[in-house]
């Protein structure tokens, strides 16, 4: 497995984090690793580096220009909304085969690619089609990562079942922990894990959480077959 698309059971969950502790992993192994997070919207173009995107660059240690912002993220929309009403209040269409072309042609001989989509996967590109037909025509190993507030576990087993449904590989699902969450990040997993068979679950402790630091922060590529020990 040298692809894999990073999604959500909606937004805020921690998609990004992700994606920075997966691009962290593959460099610590001397490994080669591109990103790219084709769609983003609520994109301030005067504080890139506050965005998804600086982040991600940040992450790949290469500068925040205008080159390299547009490397990652192509479609950039100024207002925090969803990605086809973000388009539209532009006077722009996204259309997914052409993200899809796009995010395919960063796949380079010897490197990973890790594509972070936008939101949940349910969320609508234009007006027929969500990123879960992105990710269908993509059809690279999904990563789920969702959160552990009230209501995860419905929205979490939504998407597992939308996913499997297109034939699509889950190699994992990220449970990031919530803020002011009802349950233990704990029970949580044991609930989900009874309805997802074999798929891996690696839990996300919040970052301030006393016990967490850079060295105990779980080794998300490894444990869902990224890359082997």
């Amino acid at each position: 497995m040298n692809s894999l698309f990073v999604t959500g059971s909606g937004t805020e969950v921690g998609k990004t984090l992700v994606m920075k502790m997966l691009i962290k992993e593959i460099k610590q192994k001397g490994l080669k690793v591109d990103a790219v997070k084709p769609v983003i919207t609520g994109f301030q173009e005067e504080f890139p580096k506050c965005s998804d995107t600086g982040l991600i660059l940040q992450a790949l240690s290469q500068p925040i220009k205008e080159e390299t912002i547009s490397r990652v993220s192509p479609w950039r929309f100024r207002e925090p909304i969803s990605p086809d009403m973000a388009a539209a209040h532009e006077r722009k269409y996204l259309d997914v085969e052409e993200i899809a072309k796009y995010c395919n042609a960063q796949k380079r001989e010897n490197n990973f690619l890790i594509v972070e989509g936008i939101g949940g996967v349910m969320v609508p590109l234009n007006n027929r089609q969500t990123v879960l037909d992105l990710m269908t025509i993509m059809c690279m190993p999904v990563l789920l990562v969702t959160g552990s507030y009230l209501g995860t576990i419905s929205h979490t087993l939504t998407a597992v079942g939308c996913v499997r449904d297109r034939g699509l590989t889950i190699s994992g699902i990220i449970v990031s922990e919530s803020i002011n969450t009802p349950t233990t990040l704990t029970e949580t997993v044991k609930t989900i894990s009874k309805f997802v068979g074999s798929i891996p679950i690696i839990t996300l402790p919040r970052l301030n959480t006393p016990s967490l630091n850079e060295e105990n922060l779980p080794k998300i590529a490894q444990e869902i077959g990224l890359i082997s020990d």
